[in-house]
């Protein structure tokens, strides 16, 4: 893929298990679930969010640990519990006023197949399965929950000319 056509995306959608995680559900003795998110991947969501781009969750599974790291990256746009990933695609659409070639998702199992034929960026991490990879046009270098969401969202900003902005914000 030519990293130039990056620069249209206006919204990256990112399923959680597998993509923002290493696909591990892990409980503790009294039943709740805990996740493990990728730190680097959450200061990405926070700069490609501070440049515009908004960023939403569409994940089959719900739970606190998700909530609670949605709240901690000013995440709003979260759909939960959503059996049927094509379907939220045409109510993100009329909220968001953003046409589905403008859209990145990025996914790593099956049930991420229907919505990436319907979006312009249909991304696969790089362990995901191979019906997923086969719909990608784009397959990261990093696993899922190993900085492959921050993967995606420089080369977004690279594309977009403002990555030499956004580091000079460190200096």
């Amino acid at each position: 893929m030519d990293i130039t056509q990056l620069n249209r995306i206006e919204l990256l959608l990112l399923d959680v298990d597998g993509v923002l995680t290493q696909g591990h559900i892990i409980y503790d003795d009294h039943g709740a679930e805990i996740k493990a998110f990728n730190v680097k991947d959450g200061l990405g969501i926070r700069l490609l969010m501070k440049k515009g781009i908004p960023v939403g969750i569409v994940t089959g599974r719900s739970s606190t640990s998700l909530l609670s790291r949605c709240n901690d990256l000013n995440i709003d746009m979260v759909f939960h519990g959503i059996t049927n990933k094509r379907a939220i695609l045409g109510h993100i659409l009329s909220s968001c006023d953003i046409l589905p070639e403008h859209i990145a998702y990025m996914g790593d199992d099956i049930p991420d197949i229907g919505i990436m034929e319907q979006v312009g960026f249909p991304i696969a991490v790089a362990d995901a399965h191979d019906e997923v990879k086969k719909q990608a046009i784009w397959i990261t270098k990093a696993k899922g929950g190993h900085g492959a969401v921050r993967e995606v969202i420089e080369m977004i900003l690279k594309s977009k000319g403002v990555w030499e902005e956004v580091l000079m914000e460190f200096r």
